[in-house]
C-alpha cells in the first residue's frame, strides 16, 4: 500500500505556493502522493484556485511522489484542453501525474451556474466519450472521433506525455451502482466514494467493489483502488489494524483527507507525523 496526501485547493489552502510548499514537505517526510481536489465553486465566499495551475506548482517543487487532480470532473472541461494540460503537465513532471475523472455532481452549481444541463446520464456519455477523445490525442498521431457529444477531426497533439503507453487514469465511483464500476474496469483505477454520510467506504464494501472490477477487467495489468480517509487522529496499533483491513480488501492508496476548512497547519503536522505503517 503506499499513502498519499488528499487536500482541497480551496477554503483555507486556495494558495498554490503554500500547497507546493506543503508537497515538497509530503516528499521529503516520505509520502508517496499528493493528490488536490477539481472545482469551480464551492460554498459563497470561498476561495477556490484552479487545480491545474496548482499541480504545475507542485510539480516544480517535487521530484518523486505523484500528482494529480482527484478527482477531475471530464464533462465539465473540453477533452481536448484537458488532454493538452494534463500532457504538458506530465512532462513537466517527468512521468507522476495520475488523471483522476468522474462525472462531478452539482452541489455547488458547477454544471447549472454556467447554463449547463446538470443531469448525471448524461455526464456519464459525455465522459466515455471525453476518455476516448483524452487517451487519443495523448496518443500524438493524427486523430479523428465521430460521437454524440464530441467531434474531433484530424487533429494531432505533440508532444505526447511523457508516461508510455500512456498517463494512468483512476475513475470515481459510489458503490453499489454499477456503471462508474464498469467504466474503472476499463481503465487503471477506482476512486471509491462513500454513499450517505460516510467518510469512507468501508473494508468490505471495497472487497465487493474489487471482485466485480476483477470479473470485468480482460487485462491482467495491475488495477488500483484509492481510498480517501484519515488516521492521523489513531493510536499506531489502531491505524495498522484499520490500514491492513483495507489492503486485504484491495485497496493499494491510502490518502490521508483533508477539508477546506482545516489549516494549514493541521495538514503540516500530519504530514510530519509520516506516512502510515501497516
Amino acid at each position: 500500500m503506499k499513502f498519499a496526501l488528499n487536500l482541497a485547493a480551496f477554503g483555507n489552502l486556495a494558495d498554490a505556493r503554500t500547497l507546493a510548499e506543503l508537497a515538497h514537505e509530503a516528499e521529503v517526510a516520505g509520502w508517496d502522493g499528493f493528490f488536490i481536489w477539481d472545482h469551480l465553486q464551492t460554498e459563497p465566499g470561498v476561495a477556490v484556485a484552479d487545480p491545474w495551475v496548482v499541480l504545475s506548482a507542485i510539480a516544480m517543487a517535487t521530484e518523486r511522489i505523484r500528482i494529480g487532480a482527484l478527482i477531475t470532473p471530464l464533462p465539465r472541461r473540453r477533452p481536448w484542453k484537458v488532454a493538452r494540460e494534463t500532457a504538458t503537465l506530465d512532462r513537466l513532471s517527468n512521468g507522476r501525474l495520475i488523471v483522476g475523472v468522474g462525472i462531478g455532481g452539482d452541489w455547488w452549481g458547477e454544471y447549472s451556474a454556467f447554463g449547463e444541463d446538470p443531469g448525471d446520464k448524461l455526464h456519464g456519455e459525455m465522459l466515455d466519450e471525453g476518455l476516448d477523445v483524452l487517451t487519443g490525442l495523448w496518443g500524438g498521431e493524427p486523430f479523428s472521433y465521430a460521437g454524440k457529444h464530441y467531434t474531433v477531426r484530424e487533429a494531432q497533439f505533440l508532444p505526447t506525455p511523457a508516461q508510455s503507453p500512456r498517463i494512468p487514469i483512476w475513475v470515481a465511483g459510489i458503490w453499489p451502482r454499477k456503471a462508474p464500476m464498469r467504466r474503472a474496469a476499463h481503465w487503471d483505477g477506482l476512486c471509491p466514494l462513500a454513499a450517505g454520510d460516510a467518510n469512507s467506504p468501508a473494508p468490505d464494501d471495497i472487497r465487493e467493489m474489487a471482485a466485480f472490477i476483477r470479473q470485468q477487467r480482460a487485462s491482467s495489468d495491475p488495477f488500483d483502488i484509492a481510498v480517501t480517509g484519515y488516521v492521523g487522529n489513531k493510536t499506531l496499533a489502531e491505524a495498522s489494524a484499520l490500514l491492513r483491513r483495507y489492503a486485504e480488501a484491495g485497496v493499494t492508496w491510502w490518502q490521508e483527507g483533508f477539508l477546506p476548512t482545516d489549516t494549514i497547519d493541521a495538514v503540516r503536522a500530519r504530514i510530519h507525523q509520516g506516512p502510515p505503517t501497516l
